[in-house]
C-alpha cells in the first residue's frame, strides 16, 4: 500500500491517534512529508497550462501585429493653416489618433518639422526650444535635436518620431509618421 493512499489517514508525527492530538492537528491533518509531495500528474497539469498561457500571449502578439498592418498606413489630416504658424513658433495637434499629441515647429520661413511630443525615455511632453534648435524633456532634462529628433543629452536613447508632412494650397497635412531607432 502506498503511503500516499487516499484511503489512508494520515498519521500525526508524534505516531499519537488523530483523537488524541490537539483540536489544531484536527483541521491541518497533512503531515509535512505529504504537503511537499506533488504528484506527476499535478506537476504535469502545471506545465500544461502555462505552456499554454505562453501560447496565448504570443498569439495575442501575432493578431496585434496583424491588425496593425491590416490597418494600414495612418489617414492624412489636415493640421493647420500655413500662415497661422509664424516662423520660430511651435504648435501642436494629434496625429494619427486623437491620443497621439505632437509638436509642428517651423523654424524658418521654408521649414516646417514635426515630432511625437511624447519623450522616448518616459513619455513626458516635450517643449521646444527654437532659438536654441532643441527639444526638451523637462521630466528628466533631457534634450533632443530640432531638426533631426535625435537624443542629445539626458536619459532618453531613441530620437523623437517624425510625422511627415505636406503643404497643399496653404494647408499642412500630416500624412504619416516615422518610428526611428537609430
Amino acid at each position: 500500500m502506498s503511503t500516499f493512499d487516499t484511503d489512508k489517514q494520515p498519521a500525526a508525527p508524534d505516531g499519537r491517534p488523530l483523537a488524541e492530538q490537539p483540536a489544531w492537528r484536527q483541521d491541518f491533518p497533512i503531515d509535512w512529508p505529504d504537503d511537499h509531495y506533488v504528484a506527476r500528474r499535478d506537476f504535469t497539469k502545471y506545465l500544461v497550462l502555462t505552456s499554454l498561457a505562453f501560447v496565448v500571449g504570443q498569439c495575442w502578439i501575432l493578431v496585434q501585429n496583424w491588425i496593425r498592418r491590416w490597418r494600414g498606413q495612418p489617414p492624412v489630416r489636415a493640421v493647420a493653416q500655413f500662415d497661422d504658424v509664424p516662423v520660430g513658433s511651435a504648435t501642436t495637434f494629434h496625429y494619427p489618433t486623437d491620443g497621439d499629441p505632437c509638436l509642428l515647429v517651423r523654424p524658418d520661413e521654408h521649414t516646417l518639422l514635426a515630432y511625437d511630443q511624447k519623450c522616448t525615455h518616459l513619455s513626458c511632453a516635450v517643449t521646444p526650444d527654437v532659438r536654441a534648435g532643441r527639444l526638451f524633456c523637462p521630466c528628466h532634462h533631457g534634450h533632443f535635436e530640432l531638426a533631426s529628433g535625435r537624443p542629445l543629452a539626458g536619459p532618453p536613447r531613441r530620437p523623437l518620431s517624425r510625422i511627415t508632412l505636406e503643404v497643399r494650397h496653404g494647408v499642412i497635412y500630416a500624412t504619416g509618421v516615422e518610428r526611428r531607432t537609430v
